[in-house]
């Protein structure tokens, strides 16, 4: 396995567009609402696969139709499933997602069985197999946050697996606090710039790069959405612009990233050019509703590349 993908699954109900809310009581109509699979680790994973990719995922779901469809899926898209788990104790995680006519996206968000995953749900005898574990979805898993998630990528160093994690936003504002403790046992590390500036308190991104580096980082990818993505070692700095293209939704665009960014680390490229494949990815991403249904393979992906040079 070149990499698990080990975080927050979610079932995705995205309806398209949302010009305003109806008011209480009464129903408005969209032109579709179409139900995806959802969740950072999901998103990574699955375009991570769809690369060419060995991909794993480890995460929970409950015992519900929102968990069978999405198994079922992942499955059935050649994802190696062995470290989901299911319970009883919570519902699939689900959200909302409402895509605005600009392709911007507001959401309503059910922690669900993600919020139960925790230590004791980790198969170490699966990480062993990868090369590359990719933490997915930081702040949303508040059993399995911090220490936890520490110890975990503490022992896949040891071990000489690559260390990655990207971070969802913060609803509950502590942040550092919780991230912080991860930091020393990370290799790669992709959160968004507005992420990015809520756990360091910097604003620029070169600033919070040195500031990330400091805890032994080897790389700082962020994602800056319009503005493309920004790339750090202790040695070089990059700022990579977007790929123009049609946003039809931007649901997963930066999970996307992280799939291509993490694909090119997989096949021995330098970071540069991963983070050219994460651009890529992401703009492939966008050009569809839902997380993924834009996501190209591999040769498909690097034509998109050649031709938009041309």
């Amino acid at each position: 396995m070149d990499v698990l993908c080990l975080g927050i699954f979610v079932a995705d109900i995205v309806a398209k567009p949302i010009v305003s809310m109806p008011d209480k009581g009464k129903l408005a109509l969209v032109d579709t609402m179409e139900l995806h699979t959802g969740g950072c680790a999901s998103n990574t994973g699955y375009a991570l696969n769809k690369l060419g990719i060995s991909t794993g995922l480890m995460g929970k779901v409950g015992i519900d139709g929102f968990g069978d469809y999405f198994i079922n899926y992942m499955k059935s898209a050649g994802l190696d499933i062995r470290g989901i788990k299911r319970t009883s104790k919570a519902n699939t995680s689900a959200t909302m997602v409402m895509v605005s006519p600009d392709g911007e996206r507001t959401f309503f968000h059910y922690l669900g069985a993600n919020a139960e995953l925790c230590y004791e749900d980790i198969d170490f005898d699966i990480i062993k197999e990868a090369k590359i574990l990719h933490i997915a979805g930081s702040f949303l898993m508040p059993k399995f946050d911090g220490e936890p998630a520490s110890m975990v990528l503490k022992q896949a160093k040891e071990w000489g697996i690559t260390t990655s994690l990207d971070t969802a936003w913060d609803s509950k504002g502590k942040w550092m606090s919780v991230i912080e403790p991860c930091l020393q046992y990370l290799d790669i590390f992709m959160p968004s710039i507005e992420e990015a500036k809520m756990i360091t308190g910097k604003d620029k991104p070169s600033d919070i790069a040195e500031f990330l580096l400091s805890y032994g980082i080897k790389v700082v990818a962020l994602k800056m959405g319009e503005k493309g993505s920004y790339i750090r070692t202790k040695d070089w700095e990059i700022h990579l612009p977007i790929y123009k293209v049609d946003t039809v939704d931007a649901t997963g665009a930066g999970d996307a990233f992280a799939a291509g960014f993490l694909a090119g680390v997989a096949k021995g490229w330098d970071y540069k050019e991963s983070a050219r494949l994460g651009n890529a990815v992401g703009a492939c991403c966008v050009t569809a509703i839902g997380s993924v249904a834009g996501i190209k393979n591999m040769d498909e992906t690097l034509e998109f590349m050649r031709s938009y040079s041309e």
